[in-house]
């Protein structure tokens, strides 16, 4: 990709149709793409700060800074490719950023209703919902690890996505990018409407779900 063609983005995650036409003004700037994922950290954190304020016009903001995060995180990857500047490195801190992140801002938005309501349980919902996140991450890397020694250590290769074909898989992948790589959608849809307190139960219940099955899936994988 350069600045004079973008890269034309696929229909998910949506959020790549921002960040393929913020990635070509980055591309005229003088960052590398971990600059661009500090970036993105900088303003997660930032928008983790405004939900632990808790009032709906400071979600609203949280919310929008969250958005642009998101599409930041997106962008360092299309800058990445771009420039020749993969590296085994690179996504390893991409994926620290998410779990950072999504980590705090699940304990955030917890603290930050409990702030409101003055009910200690939303904080705990928050605190086991970033918990889960945190099991998760680190099970990830765990698998990774055991995917190198398993591939002798290989050079990293920045692997495409596999694309869905039939309505069961299509509805399956829509349904992950939503809640994975277009999570922000739903935070801005829940901000607006001031309930953002749903995703509270929501994570706690979730997250430990996805890393119970992610644990089952990997078992399962290096057994056979």
């Amino acid at each position: 990709m350069t600045p004079e063609e973008p890269q034309k983005a696929p229909l998910f995650p949506l959020i790549r149709h921002l960040s393929t036409r913020l990635s070509p003004v980055l591309l005229r700037l003088p960052v590398s793409a971990n600059f661009v994922t500090t970036a993105s950290l900088v303003t997660g954190l930032s928008a983790c700060w405004y939900f632990v304020l808790g009032t709906w016009v400071d979600s609203l903001i949280g919310a929008g800074l969250f958005l642009v995060c998101y599409v930041l995180d997106n962008c360092d990857g299309e800058v990445a490719r771009a420039r020749n500047q993969s590296s085994r490195f690179g996504h390893a801190y991409d994926t620290f950023v998410d779990w950072v992140v999504h980590s705090l801002f699940f304990a955030c938005l917890g603290w930050g209703v409990t702030a409101q309501t003055g009910e200690d349980y939303w904080l705990w919902l928050g605190l086991f919902g970033a918990l889960g996140g945190t099991i998760n991450y680190f099970l990830g890397i765990a698998m990774a690890l055991c995917d190198r020694r398993a591939a002798g250590n290989a050079p990293y290769t920045d692997t495409p996505a596999v694309m869905p074909e039939s309505a069961i898989e299509w509805a399956a992948y829509i349904l992950r990018e939503l809640s994975r790589a277009d999570f922000w959608i739903i935070v801005i849809g829940l901000a607006l409407f001031d309930v953002t307190w749903l995703l509270l139960p929501t994570a706690a219940v979730g997250a430990h779900a996805y890393w119970m099955a992610l644990f089952v899936k990997g078992a399962r994988r290096f057994k056979a």
